[in-house]
């Protein structure tokens, strides 16, 4: 069997192309989704897309909404991050945010049963940010990355509305099967939780409860219940040195 592995380059374009389109003034924004749908449908023959102009007619028609998404995810890392000076700052600088932006576009493309275009821009932005959001993720309003390099959340992780996470944080399964394919594998976090730095939550019947904080580096196995805090302690020793 041949493949075409030039359309991994090709749906990179397409998905930079798409990302910056959404931004765009109405006659601009018209006549570039225009020419994305014509790359579109060059995809859908090569990934075997069944009627791809009805399934670009779905996926346009939920642009404006994957927008307002976006702004509110932009919304959310200005408030929540010290460091940032403006809402411009976020939209041209953040990795974090540009990575949940990918996200969002992929995963409408995820829910019209394209897996594979979906999981090629998701292992795009992967590769410049070194965020890894599984397509078929589901993420509420508000979501936040900061900093974000090794992220990893799983396929079925559902995150919910104002979360924060920070570098290092993996949403995973606590076991790798194949025959738990279409089984729940990931983790669920309620509204308002933070994760900090290289926090380990695994298994698809987890539950982070709301308003509850993760403290940095710890592994969690079983649920947290609402408005907890977990913290892992180790215990540092600091000595002078002789000369």
């Amino acid at each position: 069997m041949v493949f075409n592995l030039r359309l991994k380059e090709e749906v990179a374009v397409f998905t930079k192309d798409l990302f910056y389109a959404l931004f765009e003034k109405e006659a601009k924004q018209k006549e570039e989704l225009k020419y994305l749908k014509a790359v579109f449908l060059k995809f859908s023959i090569a990934l075997s897309v069944k009627d791809g102009e009805a399934v670009w007619k779905t996926f346009s028609g939920k642009l404006h909404l994957v927008k307002k998404q976006i702004k509110l995810d932009a919304i959310a890392a200005k408030d929540n991050d010290p460091a940032c000076k403006s809402l411009k700052e976020i939209y041209l600088a953040y990795p974090g945010f540009h990575a949940i932006a990918v996200y969002r576009l992929s995963h409408e493309f995820y829910k019209l049963d394209l897996y594979i275009l979906s999981r090629m821009m998701s292992e795009y932005i992967h590769g410049i940010t070194g965020i890894d959001i599984h397509a078929g993720a589901t993420i509420g309003e508000s979501f936040f990355i900061d900093h974000g390099t090794g992220v990893v959340i799983g396929e079925t992780a559902i995150i919910k509305s104002q979360v924060q996470i920070y570098q290092g944080v993996t949403l995973g399964g606590i076991q790798v099967k194949k025959s738990l394919a279409s089984t729940k594998r990931h983790p669920t976090i309620e509204d308002n939780v933070t994760i900090y730095a290289n926090a380990t939550i695994l298994g698809g019947d987890i539950v982070i409860g709301a308003n509850s904080i993760i403290g940095a580096n710890v592994w969690i196995t079983e649920s947290v219940p609402q408005n907890s805090l977990v913290t892992y302690q180790s215990e540092i020793k600091i000595k002078t040195r002789k000369k």
